[in-house]
Formats: C-alpha cells, sequence, structure tokens
C-alpha cells in the first residue's frame, strides 16, 4: 500500500527541497535562478516563500544542484533493476543519457541560464562535481561496479560525454532531437571502438617478448 503523501506545510526542509526542485525550472525560464522563481515554485506548494528560501541557503547554485538530483531521482525510477538488465551496456548508457534530455527538454531555456551560472569561475568546482554525479549515478543505474582504475575512468569518459551532448542539445531545434540522438550516438560508437582498441592493444602488450625475460636467458642459459 503506497503511503499517503506528506503535505507540504508539515514537510521537513529537506523533504521540502526535494518537492520544490523539479518545479523551479518552469519558473526559472521567465526569472531565471532567483528568488523569483523559487516563490512561484513556493505558490504552486503552498509553502510559504520564507519557508522555501530555508531549503536553498546557497542560491541559485542550489536550487539547479537539487533539479539535477531531481533528474537523478526521476532517471533511477524509470530505470528499475529489472528493466536495465534486459539492455546491452552500450543501450542502457545511451537510453539514460536520452531519457535525462527528454525531462530536461521542456526546460531547456531553464538548463540554458544554469549552464550559464556553472560556467561562472566561482562554480566551476561545484559544476565539475555535479557532472561526475550524473556520470556516477547512471553508471550505479546502469549496474556497473568496478571498484579499480576502471570507476574511475568510465565516469570520467561519461561525464565528458553527457556534457558535451548537453551542449549540442541546447542548440538543437530538430525535430524529435535527432541532432542530439545523432551526436550522442557517434559519440558512443567512438568510445566504444576505443575501449576496442585498449583491450587489443593489452593483449597484444602481453603477447610481446619480455626483455627482461630475454636477458636471464642470455645470462642463464636454458639447460
Amino acid at each position: 500500500m503506497t503511503p499517503a503523501p506528506i503535505p507540504p506545510g508539515e514537510m521537513t526542509l529537506d523533504e521540502l527541497r526535494a518537492a520544490l526542485a523539479p518545479l523551479i525550472p518552469a519558473n526559472a525560464v521567465f526569472d531565471g535562478w532567483s528568488d523569483g522563481a523559487l516563490a512561484m515554485a513556493a505558490s504552486q506548494l503552498g509553502v510559504p516563500a520564507e519557508r522555501a528560501r530555508l531549503c536553498f541557503p546557497g542560491g541559485a547554485i542550489e536550487m539547479i544542484d537539487a533539479w539535477f538530483d531531481a533528474i537523478d531521482r526521476a532517471t533511477a525510477s524509470a530505470y528499475p533493476p529489472e528493466r536495465i538488465e534486459t539492455l546491452k551496456i552500450r543501450q542502457r548508457i545511451r537510453d539514460l543519457v536520452i531519457h535525462r534530455i527528454e525531462i530536461i527538454n521542456p526546460h531547456k531555456e531553464a538548463l540554458r541560464r544554469a549552464f550559464a551560472i556553472l560556467a561562472q569561475p566561482q562554480n566551476a568546482m561545484r559544476a565539475a562535481r555535479l557532472a561526475w554525479r550524473a556520470a556516477d549515478r547512471m553508471w550505479r543505474i546502469a549496474g556497473d561496479t568496478a571498484t579499480d582504475f576502471n570507476h574511475y575512468s568510465k565516469r570520467g569518459i561519461l561525464s565528458a560525454l553527457y556534457t558535451s551532448t548537453m551542449l549540442v542539445f541546447l542548440d538543437d531545434d530538430s525535430e524529435s532531437l535527432s541532432e542530439t540522438r545523432g551526436f550522442l550516438d557517434r559519440r558512443i560508437d567512438d568510445v566504444m571502438r576505443f575501449e576496442k582498441f585498449k583491450a587489443s592493444w593489452r593483449g597484444s602488450r602481453e603477447r610481446l617478448p619480455s626483455l627482461s625475460r630475454f636477458l636471464g636467458r642470455l645470462r642463464y642459459p636454458v639447460a
């Protein structure tokens, strides 16, 4: 049995932050990531603007962070393990990126304004952390359990791929976002080719003659 929703007036600040996060972008399109946009979102929930501001003491950057977190949670909800397990790894990543874009698409101008804020020098580290977090959560949804160097390389590659795809998306006015989808497919193909090259190079390297073994045999000839 699904529990009854918590009335906004009874929510903790963390719960209220999560409830407000998906509502702010529609207002940020007109008012930017401002107190005005937050006040409009608060009015939709029926809570005072003053209480809503307590959820985002850092202002715009925290509203953007909360929105991206809401997108992460919505994506995880749409792709439970039983659904993701039916897909090959390439399709998992592609579908997760596309799903995020489809969530954001109605609020493209809000994303443009968010990127302008994240591009400011004082927000560079926060922007990098948010891109990394998105990549990490997508890999976790995809079922990745790597803990070695691959854990970091996978997230670094996906972070760059996701960010570049979002920049293409911002200028994509094509029907069904065909330019964005095509760009994403090409970048994934590039990554897959690189991974195959790495694997073949690693295998061929293991088959190369060992210089140390060769010198050892010179010094200690095989009887």
